[in-house]
């Protein structure tokens, strides 16, 4: 048997027999990073058999979680993410920590694939035994982050990781859902300043906890310097997010792994002073309601498309709209109206 038929084998044997969630829970709470993949393979099926089961195990292990601090990270394509990631949690897991690592992948609009590469390029991280990588699709999913990212998180801190970090696909106008499942967040960005910070949109700089400019070395060194200065001044001039905490600009090189350490004491001590003012109980509650929110529509929509009378209105609807006969506010309408009042007649 050639090595895709054996991957074939073991896809259609997980396909026909259930997971069992005491089981799974077992080896989660036990470390053992299998029942962990195979977990977080769960949450993300679209199976409604898949997703009870899931929802069983994460009952179950709820107790376990939230003792992690919870890191996301974003910035633009080819600011050294996957590097600094890297270079990041090795420093991490060298002060003796426990490192889940979320990465997401874009999904191709046109074919819904994904890369998933980070593994490759976080190679010696992925060795690590205190390490654990899990790359998802964000399968459309607006705002950087896949649909079932809060559940991994809590899979990943049921398991014993104590730092969980989402790194996000890039920084743009949907690129802030990060900051609504994390304790921090950490915009990376390079040493440009100037023209660049331009670009940036002013959203993000808001959602910042921390900013850390990357490739900090070498001749980029007066330039990422100019860079933190003015990300310095344009901080102060928005509203921080806390009362409890004033966000910074620092410096770093993944490459050299210099600035990590102080990174890890800017978010040991963010953790510090929302924890003491009560804001970060606050904010994860905050957080958990938004994630609740996002559950009901989404499963609305998926109600949605699944309703056959909707399923047959909805072409002519489509027509009327893209000829000009009917505005689109005016058809979304009719098709609520409908699912709706077949809701309320059932």
């Amino acid at each position: 048997m050639s090595g895709t038929e054996k991957k074939q084998a073991v896809r259609r044997a997980y396909n026909r027999v259930a997971p069992d969630p005491g089981e799974l829970a077992e080896g989660i709470r036990a470390g053992n990073r299998t029942a962990l993949a195979r977990a977080i393979t769960l949450v993300e099926s679209a199976r409604p058999d898949h997703q009870d089961i899931a929802q069983v195990l994460l009952a179950d292990l709820l107790p376990d979680t939230g003792k992690a601090v919870r890191l996301g990270l974003s910035g633009a394509p080819g600011v050294g993410k996957s590097t600094f990631t890297e270079a990041f949690g090795q420093f991490l897991t060298g002060e003796g920590h426990k490192v889940a690592v979320l990465a997401i992948d874009p999904s191709s609009a046109r074919t819904g694939g994904s890369i998933l590469g980070d593994k490759t390029r976080m190679e010696l991280l992925a060795r690590d035994p205190n390490a654990f990588i899990r790359p998802s699709p964000s399968g459309g999913t607006l705002g950087g982050v896949a649909r079932r990212t809060r559940e991994a998180m809590l899979l990943t801190e049921a398991a014993g990781y104590d730092v969980v970090i989402v790194e996000t696909v890039g920084v743009g106008q949907s690129e802030t859902s990060v900051a609504e499942m994390v304790d921090m967040f950490l915009l990376l960005l390079s040493p440009g300043g100037g023209d660049e910070l331009q670009g940036i949109k002013r959203g993000i700089m808001e959602l910042a906890d921390l900013v850390v400019v990357n490739k900090a070395d070498g001749d980029l060194v007066p330039a990422a310097r100019r860079a933190q200065m003015e990300y310095k001044t344009a901080l102060h001039l928005m509203k921080p997010k806390s009362a409890a905490w004033t966000p910074s600009v620092l410096l770093a090189s993944a490459l050299k792994g210099e600035g990590l350490a102080e990174i890890w004491t800017a978010a040991l001590d963010h953790h510090k002073k929302l924890s003491e003012a009560g804001e970060l109980d606050r904010l994860r509650a905050s957080q958990a309601k938004a994630w609740m929110w996002t559950e009901i529509r989404e499963g609305l929509f998926a109600a949605l498309k699944a309703d056959k009378r909707a399923a047959s209105l909805l072409p002519g609807l489509e027509a009327d709209v893209a000829a000009g006969r009917a505005t689109p506010t005016a058809a979304a309408k009719r098709l609520l109206a409908l699912v709706l009042g077949e809701g309320k007649g059932s």
